[in-house]
């Protein structure tokens, strides 16, 4: 098979498809040795757009970001169990890719493969590609892939891995060709291609057009037509004989296309007759046009169809509030039309299989549904469709929804830090001799003295599996990525308090009468007095040097059963006594003071340390913290972590607490 290359206008060069020659079958040569495996050659891909059944707008796979798997193979038609070949070498240019191998395969295709071409029949190539990255470019912007300008609507595969290239009757790029070599004691076999980087590629070697067409240039003036005369010699026609002739031959050419075309495709005559196509190239467009239309790219998409718009359908089926707020108009809009009724675990996994090639129309043999769904690069297909990604953000959506719903009164108690891992880590709180002294008249200052006080605390990790089986696909159970994350979340915002609140009321050997800072009595229960000295005793409080530490009380930290008188101190202008010693009316001295806090864990008879009277003052943990929590990473909320994409886990890093 031969080919031309053909240059555009601006100067850039694309494969076209062109008369087939094929190379004579070897003869043995007389060496009695058995013939090597037949070799090929493609030029798999030309750096154009490809209209791709499934997608609404063209795609342009970007070369500068295509790689190649370890061993690519040659299947026909992209069907992976007609196997052809496979290819050992790939060479890329910054317009084209090129590939070569052998026809290794012993089955059927092959087979058919060998004997269409040896019947002249011009095979082109396709390529087989997962895309992992891909840039939409909208209508009225331009954007730049293999040396030229593409305007939009576009999609641009900018990261994608080359997983096969097939044998195709018609593909997706029209200009690819693929070319097949048989020993011959006259003909060489193709000679092996230099393996190169895109930067290091030399550029295609253009040979001349081998078939009439409509040439890029200006046609030279015509030859005078010399025609061999038996006794006399050749003889030269004059201009008159000439055009008479060049008409005879016009007239003949034309007669040829419209009995090829027969009357069937009125559009492809008048365009053959007009840029000089012969009957050959004639009857090919004629059989392209007639053969059912499949794109070289096995992809399914619908319109608009994205994993943006399966996660904002899942989200719609949940009905999860301020959808406005996490994705755009058009994506709701697309969502809620494709699935209006809301959509179902199955064929949220169906539309991520038919995105990756998957050609089934049921859920029956779902294993194979789901290796689609969840293995895009067993097909050749360019996929945007990451189901896995898309489960995990669902879920990660109602995890955090259930995290939050939990109570969060330890946040606003302790200090925070991050961890890089999950050794123990000390801090220090400096004490001392911290106030500032007199200089001296020659400017000497003093040494103040620094004491410390040390905590060690260390991160851990807890987690749960949520396994998505066989039998939420089967029941087709949405909430398996829906309402269980949710459930999911609040577990985990169960246990931060759980951790939080054991260590806290653990607190016999902190709060004592020895620290001053522990008061008991009847006088001590929450109200305007108790209060009063409860300020007052947090207030006479002194370092080791017996001085004032200088911290004011900031938050009233009160169990469930005390929360309404803690408001009332907290915002009331008074407070009337209405007992036997009633007192009225009576200003309330601490309003405003401090901001109440209520946990139920305080109360709570699991917990050791419990009790719904006591009560706690605490200052500001930005002044100084009573307890501290630490984050590997500063991660506070847990997260979904998607294994193999068939299961769904919780993982958290939860603190250790001091």
């Amino acid at each position: 098979m031969t080919s031309r290359l053909e240059t555009n206008n601006n100067g850039q060069i694309a494969a076209a498809p062109t008369e087939v020659q094929w190379i004579a079958a070897d003869s043995g040569g007389g060496d009695g040795q058995k013939s090597a495996l037949r070799r090929f050659q493609m030029t798999a891909y030309t750096g154009g757009p490809m209209q791709l059944g499934g997608w609404r707008y063209p795609v342009v796979v970007d070369l500068s970001g295509l790689q190649a798997t370890a061993k690519p193979k040659v299947f026909l038609e992209h069907d992976r169990t007609q196997r052809v070949g496979h290819i050992d070498q790939v060479q890329f240019s910054p317009t084209s890719l090129a590939v070569a191998g052998v026809i290794s395969g012993t089955g059927k295709a092959a087979q058919e493969v060998l004997a269409d071409a040896a019947n002249g029949f011009p095979w082109q190539a396709s390529i087989g590609a997962r895309a992992t990255e891909v840039e939409w470019v909208p209508e009225g912007q331009n954007a730049q892939a293999n040396g030229q300008t593409f305007s939009g609507p576009i999609n641009i595969a900018r990261k994608s891995v080359l997983g096969e290239v097939s044998f195709v009757a018609l593909g997706a790029d029209d200009a690819t060709w693929a070319q097949i070599a048989a020993k011959s004691s006259t003909h060489k076999e193709i000679p092996p291609m230099k393996e190169t980087t895109p930067s290091q590629t030399p550029e295609p070697t253009v040979t001349p057009p081998t078939t009439p067409g409509k040439p890029e240039t200006p046609a030279p003036v015509p030859a005078p037509i010399t025609a061999a005369a038996p006794a006399t010699g050749p003889v030269t026609l004059s201009p008159a004989e000439q055009i008479r002739a060049e008409a005879a031959a016009e007239s003949l050419r034309i007669a040829a296309v419209r009995k090829v075309g027969g009357g069937r495709h009125v559009d492809i005559e008048a365009k053959a007759i007009a840029e000089g196509w012969d009957a050959t190239r004639t009857e090919l467009e004629i059989l392209r046009a007639d053969r059912p239309q499949a794109p070289g790219v096995i992809v399914r998409q619908a319109d608009g169809m994205t994993g943006v718009v399966l996660e904002a359908a899942c989200m719609l089926a949940a009905k999860a509030p301020n959808l406005e707020k996490r994705y755009n108009e058009p994506t709701l809009q697309v969502a809620d039309s494709r699935f209006h009724s809301g959509i179902g675990l199955q064929e949220l996994i169906m539309e991520a299989a038919w995105a990756n090639g998957y050609t089934g129309r049921n859920f029956r043999d779902y294993q194979t549904v789901m290796r689609f769904a969840f293995t895009p690069d067993m097909c050749g297909g360019l996929s945007t469709v990451d189901i896995s990604g898309i489960l995990s953000n669902v879920a990660n959506k109602f995890l955090l929804e259930g995290f939050f719903s939990v109570e969060r009164t330890w946040r606003n108690l302790c200090a925070i830090r991050s961890v890089n891992d999950f050794k123990t880590v000390t801090s220090y709180r400096l004490i001392g001799t911290d106030q500032y002294e007199q200089v001296a008249p020659g400017g000497e200052l003093k040494h103040g003295t620094l004491g410390n006080e040390t905590y060690t605390n260390k991160a851990d990790t807890y987690g749960l599996i949520l396994a998505v089986d066989r039998r939420d696909l089967i029941n087709d159970d949405l909430g398996a990525i829906t309402t269980v994350p949710r459930k999911l979340g609040r577990g985990s915002g169960l246990k931060i308090n759980d951790v939080f609140w054991t260590t806290f009321l653990a607190n016999s050997a902190f709060f004592t009468a020895g620290n001053n800072n522990l008061l008991t009595g009847a006088d001590t229960a929450l109200g305007i007095d108790g209060l009063t000295k409860a300020e007052a005793a947090f207030m006479d409080q002194v370092d080791s040097d017996g001085k004032p530490i200088g911290i004011m009380p900031a938050i009233v930290l009160v169990p469930t059963g005390l929360s309404a008188m803690g408001t009332q101190l907290w915002r009331s202008l008074e407070i009337r006594d209405t007992t036997a010693s009633t007192k009225y009316p009576i200003a309330n001295p601490q309003q405003g003071k401090f901001r109440v806090e209520v946990s139920r864990f305080l109360g709570n008879a699991r917990y050791t340390g419990n009790s719904t009277k006591a009560w706690y003052l605490l200052s500001d943990p930005a002044d100084l913290p009573l307890i501290e929590v630490a984050f590997l990473n500063g991660n506070e909320s847990p997260t979904i972590q998607n294994h193999r994409g068939r299961s769904i886990s919780s993982r958290y890093t939860a603190p250790w607490i001091s």
